[in-house]
């Protein structure tokens, strides 16, 4: 997660701004402890101050409408603004539920604009939706590092409870552990919304609403990042996988008028969205945080009306009758002419014996804001040698961490670009093992030593590490399409010239393989999945806009005809 631009959070309207806005809103007074916006609400409204204080808080106390609200015991003051400040985050644009409250501190006015129409004004007049947008985003990023929003309350050391964490982690929502072990407030939570024991962890939305051990399908549903369970009507698109490819196939194809749904198992972003920077992303000379970079991509799907359903991992796909039909773990089936695959991968596990038990409680494979909370000042290791153990490295190391990084090759620079190599070796928090292997961790309970192995004396050396991340190497995100498309001897889709043993024509077509076409008609990849593909998150995003060109061809070749596509050929 980038660090804040506090600036840029906080920004007084214009007078033309304003203006601008009270075209869509309407101008009223409000009384002192009067609540404009109550965290767990969706749809909130959007509002600008222009006389009076109004303070951002969490954990309020509302009243009954007929009593204003109480800023009591466990209320939280976040933001205080005053004249030409707006209210709102990011999840106002995004359909998600308020995750703070916004109380008037005094009697004052505000402009009142509803969500739809702020959706409007921001995706379609630039002289003030980018100043609202980039406010947004990074308000997004204070509340995450504040640990504001979402309570999940549990033991650290549950598996649900962590799961919980990493879901809401990679999913950018502000959240916090209300952690049983240490927390005095963990108890009261509980007692307040009747919880057992045995219904735990929860995810408290406000003092209403208590989700309890949801799956990470449910809690995606609460928070806004699921359209809908059953899909009524087929698309014209199916995307499966919402990293950079996919993203930027959903955004073009809908841009074009096609009926999108975009369909992702875990997070939006992918691996891309958990980068701290993207500093080689074209146009972006400062670089660029995954997680904004996938924000703006998410505005910009909603903007043209993908459906967008998070949590719902695919598990088989076939082309019949002309159609091509979908089955989603939590999630009713979907239907499309035509799909793009762009499910991306995963990095590989350790083998080291044991390291299993300390999977998701000491043992990461994405370092975000989340995992960086759970370490603190306590010594890491990171595991591998290319971009993405260097950029967790940084990140960890930037939060205070001591880093260990455990490198097999004997040069930084082999599979590491250059500028991240000499960052790491500039950077006085980080000691770089070179031609060094984990074999052994040990610890009760959670990861409390790890054992390296150097190559070039064979010493074994044991490291106080209480936690570890580990990222050598890819695995594509294909185990359910074994024996469904043609896939090479590491799992990677094969794609247009790469399937010379299958026959070139699709005769029932009457065209050939298009380039990013696999081995079933009308059924794309782009991104990391495919074979031959440039793991960079700019080839990502241009691979999947351009295998919507092919998809329009696919499909106007559906409509047309054989006949009609090699008349149009021939002018």
């Amino acid at each position: 997660m980038e660090t804040p631009d506090i600036a840029g959070a906080y920004p007084r309207l214009g007078r033309a701004q304003i203006e601008l806005l009270g075209r869509a809103g309407t101008s009223r007074a409000t009384a002192a402890g009067e609540v404009l916006i109550q965290e767990g609400t969706v749809g909130a409204d959007f509002f600008v101050v222009l006389q009076g204080t109004v303070v951002v808080v969490e954990g309020l106390h509302a009243g009954d409408g007929r009593q204003p609200a109480e800023l009591g015991p466990g209320t939280r003051i976040l933001e205080v603004h005053g004249p030409g400040r707006f209210l709102g985050e990011l999840g106002l644009v995004e359909g998600q539920p308020a995750f703070v409250s916004a109380v008037s501190a005094e009697a004052g006015e505000v402009l009142q604009i509803s969500g739809d129409d702020l959706r409007r004004a921001v995706l379609t007049d630039a002289a003030v939706g980018e100043t609202i947008l980039r406010a947004f985003l990074q308000r997004r990023i204070l509340l995450i590092s504040a640990g504001a929003g979402t309570r999940i309350v549990g033991s650290r050391f549950s598996r649900d409870t962590l799961r919980l964490l990493e879901f809401a982690a990679a999913n950018r929502l502000p959240h916090r552990l209300v952690d049983l072990e240490d927390d005095k407030q963990a108890q009261g939570i509980l007692d307040r919304a009747g919880i057992l024991a045995d219904e735990l962890p929860v995810v408290v939305l406000n003092a209403s609403q208590v989700l309890k051990n949801p799956s990470n399908a449910d809690l995606a549903l609460a928070m806004g990042l699921r359209a809908v369970k059953e899909h009524s009507a087929s698309y014209d698109l199916m995307v499966i996988g919402a990293g950079p490819a996919g993203l930027a196939a959903a955004v073009y194809a809908a841009s074009d008028g096609l009926s999108v749904v975009l369909k992702e198992g875990f997070a939006i972003g992918g691996q891309a969205g958990t980068s701290p920077r993207i500093e080689n992303f074209l146009g972006f000379p400062a670089g660029i945080s995954g997680g904004e970079l996938t924000e703006r991509a998410i505005i910009q799907a909603r903007k043209f009306r993908v459906q967008i359903n998070v949590a719902c991992r695919a598990r088989t796909i076939e082309l019949k009758d002309g159609q091509i039909r979908a089955e989603f773990h939590e999630s009713g089936p979907a239907s499309s002419r035509a799909a793009l695959l762009a499910t991306g991968v995963h990095y590989r596990r350790l083998p080291v014996p044991g390291l299993e038990k300390f999977e998701g409680i000491s043992v990461f494979y994405a370092a975000t804001v989340h995992e960086a909370r759970l370490c603190g000042m306590q010594p890491v290791a990171v595991v591998g040698g290319g971009n993405s153990a260097a950029q967790a490295a940084l990140f960890l190391a930037g939060i205070g961490a001591p880093v260990r990084l455990v490198v097999r090759g004997a040069d930084l620079r082999a599979d590491m670009s250059g500028y991240l190599a000499e960052r790491i070796e500039e950077h006085p928090g980080i000691e770089v093992l070179l031609g060094a292997n984990i074999v052994g961790v040990d610890g009760s309970g959670a990861l409390e030593r790890i054992v390296v192995q150097l190559a070039a004396t064979g010493e074994q050396r044991i490291f106080d590490s209480r936690y570890l991340f580990i990222f050598i190497g890819a695995k594509p995100h294909t185990e359910w399409l074994q024996g469904t498309l043609a896939l090479d001897g590491h799992g990677f889709v094969l794609t247009g010239a790469d399937l010379q043993d299958l026959p070139p024509e699709f005769s029932h077509l009457g065209r050939s393989r298009l380039p990013l076409e696999t081995s079933i008609p009308g059924m794309f990849a782009a991104g990391d999945v495919r074979h031959g593909s440039v793991k960079r998150v700019t080839a990502a995003a241009g691979e999947g806009s351009t295998a919507v060109a092919m998809i329009h061809e696919h499909l106007r070749l559906l409509r047309d005809g054989p006949a009609i596509a090699r008349q149009g050929k021939g002018h």
